[in-house]
């Protein structure tokens, strides 16, 4: 989900607000009629609310777009809650004309004065803030509020001044829900969203995590861990707040990028065929590809999602549950298999199993022009990419970097008969595939079933 930045008073009911705004994506069972509580619920799921213009003044810092990607803003706001701070009283002195006063009840007298007149359009004080100030993307800034009618100075100096003042929609507003899910639900902004949280996250583990060196050739310079912050860093920057009118242009240079560092890499070091070792093949052939072919010139939020996991499970060592950075990618993924299902299709032994790795095991060898010698799936994928003029479409080798996990992670082999008829039928296909365990750590498995539909479904068939 992407984040927001919700700043509102709730001066009646705060749950019948709530979920006049936030209803159509969270559950009513977070909506509460206290304050605080209704606070505390709602950053569990993203949502970050502050209840006055001195707090949200507080929380707009210059690293805003790392905190946040949506902003929801009242006009009517209470000024300060309990120590007025600097930055609130040279805004009363500099537009509502405070001047603190000798006497104490005439100082009190004056500031309230004054707060009450920055409170009516405390919302447009923000806005100015985070659109003059910071750059924020003013299509990104919502305004939702019940006291739009009481702002004609408002709107006449935005008139005067020639600025167009955004439009003001009221909670209970059907369109105030829709222009929520929408951007709660976005791809690109749930995916940018992910990659800042996990890259935060993962600067701060300690260096005993990083294992990217066994991978790499001993002739090769090994990357300490301010190499792996930089790297971060830059992974955490790359995409932009607005999303761009080419989003896939971002996302192939976001996967270079991602993959880059797997030039030096030798997936061949690891003996045995395990997630690990699924992992570092697919990023190998990820980092080949991006650099010597256009294949990922059609990239998806999803896809991306898919490698950003896949890379990071492998340069650090990480539990075996799901963490929630991984917990926010995945959700990116539609359709996933349910638990039951997962299991089934999985199976206990192989014999039990039903994921359809011979079809597409076949199905790629014969694009090769191979159909006498059987070799692994990731180098039949290679093959094919090597060959410029296949005539096959990227939408096949990025489908054929999520079978990978699959085969990757089956310890065996396909064996096929030279007979060309015969493999059509399948009849004979020798599949020696030892059972790997999916439910072996909850990662693993939540993986699995979320790009299973990915993997195989509307699939071309041989």
């Amino acid at each position: 989900m992407s984040h927001f930045l919700w700043v509102e008073d709730f001066g009646s009911s705060p749950k019948v607000t709530a979920s006049n705004v936030l209803g159509s994506v969270l559950d009513d069972s977070l909506f509460d009629e206290d304050k605080r509580a209704l606070k505390q619920n709602m950053k569990t799921q993203g949502v970050f609310i502050e209840l006055t213009l001195q707090d949200g003044l507080e929380f707009i810092t210059p690293d805003l777009d790392k905190k946040v990607d949506y902003i929801i803003l009242d006009i009517d706001l209470p000024a300060f809650d309990d120590e007025i701070n600097e930055e609130l009283l040279q805004l009363l002195e500099t537009f509502e004309n405070y001047q603190k006063q000798e006497d104490e009840t005439d100082n009190e007298q004056a500031l309230q004065t004054a707060c009450s007149e920055l409170e009516k359009i405390a919302g447009f004080y923000l806005y100015t803030k985070l659109v003059v100030e910071l750059g924020f993307p003013k299509q990104h800034i919502f305004f939702c509020s019940n006291h739009a009618n009481q702002t004609k100075s408002i709107l006449k100096a935005f008139k005067t001044a020639k600025i167009a003042l955004p439009k003001i929609y009221e909670k209970a507003d059907p369109f105030v829900q829709d222009w929520t899910k929408g951007r709660y639900q976005n791809p690109y902004s749930r995916l940018r969203r992910g990659i800042i949280e996990a890259c935060h996250f993962l600067k701060s583990l300690p260096e005993d995590h990083y294992r990217f060196k066994r991978f790499i050739n001993e002739t090769e310079k090994q990357p300490g861990l301010d190499d792996v912050h930089d790297y971060l860093d830059v992974l955490a920057n790359f995409l932009p707040l607005r999303e761009p009118e080419h989003a896939a242009v971002f996302y192939k240079l976001l996967t270079r990028t991602l993959a880059h560092e797997w030039e030096a890499a030798e997936p061949q070091r690891l003996n045995g065929k395990n997630e690990l070792y699924a992992f570092s093949w697919i990023m190998k052939m990820t980092r080949n590809w991006s650099a010597h072919s256009k294949i990922f010139e059609r990239l998806e939020a999803t896809d991306v999602a898919y490698l950003f996991m896949a890379n990071m499970r492998t340069l650090f060592e990480l539990d075996d549950e799901v963490l929630p950075y991984e917990r926010h990618l995945l959700s990116l993924f539609d359709s996933p298999l349910d638990e039951p299902e997962m299991s089934e299709i999985c199976g206990n032994s192989f014999r039990n199993r039903k994921i359809p790795l011979i079809e597409h095991y076949a199905s790629t060898l014969k694009k090769t022009g191979n159909t006498w010698q059987a070799i692994n799936f990731h180098d039949a994928l290679n093959n094919l990419q090597k060959n410029k003029d296949n005539g096959i479409e990227s939408e096949f080798f990025t489908k054929g970097l999520y079978q990978a996990f699959w085969f990757l992670t089956s310890n065996g082999g396909v064996y096929l008969p030279p007979d060309e008829e015969q493999i059509k039928t399948f009849s004979v296909l020798k599949y020696q595939f030892k059972y790997f365990d999916y439910k072996k750590s909850n990662f693993i498995f939540e993986l699995a079933r979320h790009i299973y539909s990915r993997s195989f479904q509307q699939d071309e068939q041989p």
